[in-house]
């Protein structure tokens, strides 16, 4: 399962979102979305688990929860849409 993760904290690395979500099962991907030409965080980043209940108990239990002072929005990724 893909899962967003928002309003994450500048400094916020690959290695920390993968450290998080490790709690709650095997990661199998982690990457923070970043700025091409700055390479700054966009303040949003994914996280890819192979099982499916891991990834619910991390969804339910990250949600609105501090992380690095802010507060994470955590939640299925929607798949992107194509443009026309």
């Amino acid at each position: 399962m893909n899962i967003y993760v928002g309003n994450l904290a500048w400094k916020t690395t690959d290695q920390d979102l993968e450290e998080l979500f490790r709690n709650f099962g095997e990661v199998d991907k982690a990457f923070v979305i970043r700025d091409r030409n700055t390479k700054r965080s966009k303040g949003f980043g994914f996280i890819e688990m192979a099982d499916e209940s891991a990834a619910k108990a991390a969804i339910d239990s990250l949600n609105n929860t501090i992380y690095m002072d802010r507060t994470l929005v955590v939640n299925e990724a929607k798949p992107k849409e194509e443009d026309e």
